[in-house]
């Protein structure tokens, strides 16, 4: 358990981690994956984000970012939305000298139920907003990480990578996301984007809703992903568990020490 937590990072959310969480996470070498949203990107003072910074530097965890979400379209057809986006990825990037995170986890934004008309147009915008962020993340010494969400198959992202490849973009895998959202299997996932793989959310459920269950606690198959994972000749991921409950996260590192491949 104790490797694994050297290894493993696990989500909480800023405001989590600043109000009641910091201590737990030293006390149990848990490496953060810190979360950001609008609230705290624009009301946090920053001399309580160097302190943050400060006491899991000093602890020696490691730290991955993932940026908010919510509302933001880095591909929208509106150039207000696109700027919006990025004035909210910005943000995050300018955090990147206090933290050191070895990523940055973004959402692509896609969903084909609203942007199928606009494809090319969604992936030209897209791409003009993605550019500069890998960029500036790359030279802040971290990698962005595009996250499958509501893409029904890798092919919906696979042009992203393609065209962000010489920035260093990866791929991250969200097998909850990949479960409950998409029409292709877990294998033609990993076949497809194998290439960019660069890191994992885990987190199980029932193929129904993106419910953060402990893993092994629902349909996903494990065992089988990290099979596959393990015969990769490609460095390992990095990976982050992603439980919505304190009560699934030492369950889910109990799964994950006796279903490790590397």
């Amino acid at each position: 358990m104790t490797q694994l937590t050297d290894i493993v990072h696990v989500n909480i959310p800023f405001s989590m981690l600043s109000q009641s969480f910091l201590d737990r996470f030293i006390r149990d070498r848990l490496n953060p994956e810190i979360g950001f949203d609008s609230q705290v990107l624009d009301t946090c003072p920053p001399s309580r984000m160097e302190e943050i910074a400060q006491h899991i530097r000093e602890a020696g965890l490691a730290v991955t970012f993932h940026a908010p979400f919510i509302d933001l379209a880095p591909g929208s057809p509106d150039p207000k939305i696109r700027a919006l986006t990025r004035q909210r990825f910005q943000q995050v990037i300018r955090l990147i000298p206090l933290f050191q995170p070895r990523s940055v986890v973004c959402h692509t934004g896609y969903d084909q139920r609203r942007y199928w008309p606009l494809r090319e147009l969604w992936l030209q915008n897209s791409l003009e907003t993605w550019v500069p962020i890998a960029e500036a993340i790359q030279s802040g010494g971290a990698v962005l990480m595009l996250e499958n969400v509501y893409d029904q198959s890798p092919d919906e992202m696979i042009e992203l990578f393609e065209n962000l490849k010489d920035y260093g973009v990866g791929f991250c895998l969200d097998t909850g996301h990949q479960s409950a959202f998409s029409t292709a299997s877990l294998n033609e996932w990993i076949t497809s984007l194998e290439p960019y793989l660069g890191q994992l959310h885990l987190h199980d459920n029932f193929g129904d809703r993106d419910d953060h269950l402990a893993l092994g606690t629902g349909r996903i198959d494990f065992p089988h992903l990290f099979e596959r994972l393990g015969a990769m000749p490609r460095p390992q991921p990095i990976v982050t568990l992603e439980p919505h409950r304190e009560e699934d996260l030492w369950p889910s590192l109990v799964y994950l020490e006796k279903q490790w491949p590397w």
